[in-house]
């Protein structure tokens, strides 16, 4: 979900009436606040409540460029974030009735769209029911209450509507949003309106708990969703956004005592008013893959879908890394005939849309990669598909961007059909090789893991989720005891690595359950060159570190064991019996250079970005302080139990 201010982001004044809607407010332009902004010379304003077939009402904002000489087609986000704010308190909050934007770039604006902004239902100036990603469910299906919805028939009806009272539209819809409202864009697409020719789900949630926001290999991702529910949280609806976000006091700086202080979930959850644990409770109660669960992923029902898709994502996003791939394939699936697309920059969560995406943290990427996809790809997407205009290069199905090389990639599925699998093992003394170990020595390391002395997920004190902590460097954590490093030989040619990324585990444990996370890392040689040394700023940590050796994370998850099986019906492990586990980390696309080496790093914690197992087999929501035990683990490294990783490797050129 996009962690987002939820700020005041402008106020609407309603300039005419569409028959058929309720008119909101309306104002002559001589009435509204002093002209800032070049966009109230090019576009009108409106606002509208526009009916659903059930009676609620969507409040809508709608962008019109003022040059009625031709028309236009129209580009629209849905949102939980606020559309806009109620036009009655223009001068209460005393900010200018146009923003800065309204589209996703300024090209987009240049070359005129009429540009539409919802609530959803339940959110702000919208009425009906809110739903934590909305279950899609049909008109007569008895679960579904008074006043909830679902987001294809609100966004069907809302078509409808806009074609028919917003003059000078060409007939066409295109549809975008980042995170959440990214979601609402794949919903949105389900048995669409045949007007609907366009679609850009960017970083959506396909599926909460199997691996975009609140869980990852059955483990819950603490810090992100503390930090979002403490702001997101109920409110009566219609009505208008707060003034200003609220923000959690933490008390520290250093969200790592907070959290470890409390230990337990219910006592971390007793930090939380019980405004903010209104949502922030389901996830932790809904520990497994339940129905709950289940109802809300996405991806089953991504059926009969007429348009144009282009799904976007960052390899760096640390709250829905998946879901561009899980839309990307149901889509592909269920509809095999349909433009499918998919795009996958070196960017954080929503980065592509903000910035020039030529670096994160230390981590250099050579060119302003935001900027090429705002201009190469999105905005030549729209303009095909909603007006015609042949793009100048055609855009492939796959588009990624080659880290550690520094180069965009073209191809035709993903994974990509040339990219083969190989085992990464691990072996004696540290040593990480393509060959499988032979019978030396004792054929496992091991440590002890102590829940109250968890493995940090960064090397520096911070509350929330640092957006470079997916390329931060993980020397802190190669210098623990409880951490155990393997790594390669310097690498004598470049390794590209293109597709899912599958740990292959012997592991045991004196525990009856563990957390097994594994983290895959390009090491830097020591005589890597030392950038310029820069400030604090929103990509950048300082003060700067030496770059030789830097220990670049390329990806990394947890798997909590207990779900090796299945992740709705939890397994007690058998205290010192040796286990076959096997996950997917996550996908990549990457090139460890010549001169570089790969390491693996195998731990049991990884906090607070995840919560901590107490290593007891419990449910982990009523853990007591108590169930919150030290083990010790092994790991494997022998002929019979040869522990490795198996990458997706690419053809040498």
């Amino acid at each position: 979900m996009l962690r987002r201010p939820l700020s005041v982001l402008s106020i609407s004044l309603m300039l005419a009436f569409g028959a058929g809607a309720i008119p909101v407010h309306a104002a002559d332009d001589a009435d509204a606040p002093a002209v800032k902004r070049s966009l109230k010379d090019s576009y009108t304003k409106h606002e509208y409540r526009i009916p659903m077939r059930d009676g609620v009402k969507l409040f809508t904002v709608v962008y019109v460029p003022k040059d009625g000489s031709q028309r236009y087609p129209f580009l629209m986000q849905r949102t939980p974030y606020s559309a806009g704010v109620y036009a009655q308190d223009a001068l209460r909050y005393g900010v200018d009735w146009m923003p800065q934007a309204i589209g996703p770039s300024r090209e987009f604006e240049e070359a005129g769209y009429i540009f539409v902004k919802q609530d959803v239902r339940g959110r702000y100036m919208s009425e009906g029911k809110w739903q934590e990603m909305t279950p899609h469910r049909s008109a007569n299906d008895s679960k579904r209450a008074p006043g909830e919805g679902v987001e294809s028939e609100d966004m069907h009806d809302t078509v409808a509507w806009l074609l028919k009272h917003v003059p000078n539209n060409n007939g066409k819809v295109g549809l975008y949003g980042i995170s959440y409202p990214g979601f609402y864009t794949a919903a949105s697409i389900i048995d669409s309106h045949p007007a609907i020719k366009a679609a850009s789900p960017q970083a959506p949630i396909a599926d909460l708990y199997m691996g975009d926001d609140s869980y990852h290999g059955g483990a819950f991702m603490l810090a992100a969703n503390f930090d979002f529910y403490a702001s997101f949280t109920e409110a009566p609806n219609p009505a208008p956004p707060p003034k200003a976000r609220t923000e959690f006091d933490y008390g520290t700086t250093d969200g790592y005592d907070f959290f470890l202080q409390r230990l337990t979930l219910a006592n971390i959850a007793a930090s939380m008013s019980l405004e903010q644990r209104t949502y922030f409770m389901p996830n932790i109660e809904h520990d497994t893959y339940d129905s709950f669960w289940q109802t809300r992923a996405i991806t089953p029902h991504m059926k009969n879908v007429k348009a144009a898709v282009l799904s976007v994502g960052g390899w760096f996003d640390a709250e829905d890394p998946q879901g561009p791939f899980s839309i990307y394939g149901a889509i592909k699936r269920h509809n095999p005939n349909a433009s499918n697309s998919l795009v996958i920059g070196p960017w954080v969560h929503g980065g592509w849309a903000r910035g020039d995406g030529a670096r994160l943290g230390y981590v250099n990427f050579d060119s302003k990669t935001s900027e090429y996809f705002r201009k190469n790809l999105q905005f030549p997407f729209f303009e095909q598909h909603l007006r015609g205009v042949k793009p100048a290069r055609a855009i492939a199905e796959v588009t990624a961007f080659e880290t550690g090389s520094n180069v965009w990639r073209q191809y035709s599925a993903w994974p990509p059909v040339q990219a083969k699998p190989r085992t990464l093992y691990f072996g004696a003394n540290g040593k990480l090789d393509w060959k499988p170990p032979v019978a030396t020595g004792a054929g496992y390391d091991e440590y002890v893991a102590d829940p109250k002395k968890p493995v940090p997920f960064i090397g520096y004190p911070a509350t929330g989720v640092p957006r470079e902590y997916m390329v931060s460097d993980q020397r802190f954590a190669a210098k623990r005891p409880d951490v155990l490093v393997y790594q390669s030989e310097v690498l004598e040619e470049d390794v590209t690595v293109a597709g899912p990324v599958l740990p292959k585990l012997f592991v045991s444990t004196t525990g009856t359950d563990a957390d097994w996370v594994v983290k895959l890392i390009d090491v830097y040689p020591a005589d890597y060159p030392q950038p310029e040394a820069e400030g604090r700023g929103s990509d950048v940590v300082a003060p700067p570190l030496a770059m030789g050796g830097y220990q670049q994370l390329v990806r990394g998850n947890p798997l909590r064991a207990k779900f090796r099986n299945s992740f709705e019906k939890p397994e007690a492990l058998v205290p010192n019996k040796v286990e076959a586990l096997s996950y997917e980390l996550g996908q990549v696309n990457h090139t460890f250079r010549r001169g570089h080496r790969i390491m693996v790093q195998v731990q049991s914690s990884w906090f607070p970005l995840v919560d901590l197992n107490p290593q007891t087999f419990t449910r982990i929501p009523n853990a007591k302080p108590e169930d919150f035990v030290k083990a010790t683990q092994r790991v494997y490294h022998q002929p019979d139990a040869a522990s490795g990783l198996q990458l997706m490797v690419m053809p040498a050129n």
